[in-house]
């Protein structure tokens, strides 16, 4: 099951993974929504650039699935779930400065 999270007036992509029993969240969407950023893929990409450089498990855990972009594709899109997204907010002071 696919659906959008609404906070405020911003759109979180998210998936329920019936076999895991767990939802899924895109990184970019929840990315944008805490920061405000003009270019949250950007922000995200360097972010995560950081935090494994830094060596911080939660983002390797994180992977891709599909999910529908603004344009209307399918596009692999990285996403976390409830505990690994907490994880990275916490892991990351970086995550709630301006770019």
């Amino acid at each position: 099951m696919t659906t959008l999270k609404l906070f405020e007036t911003r759109q979180v992509r998210s998936l329920w993974d019936a076999e895991r029993e767990a939802w899924f969240f895109s990184i970019v969407d929840v990315v944008a929504v805490l920061t405000d950023s003009a270019d949250a893929t950007a922000y995200w990409r360097k972010l995560k650039q950081r935090l494994k450089a830094e060596g911080n498990e939660t983002v390797t855990n994180c992977h891709g699935l599909r999910m529908q972009a603004q344009d209307g594709k399918m596009r692999l899109t990285d996403v976390a779930d409830t505990e690994q997204l907490l994880r990275l907010v916490q892991s990351s002071r970086d995550l709630f400065g301006k770019d």
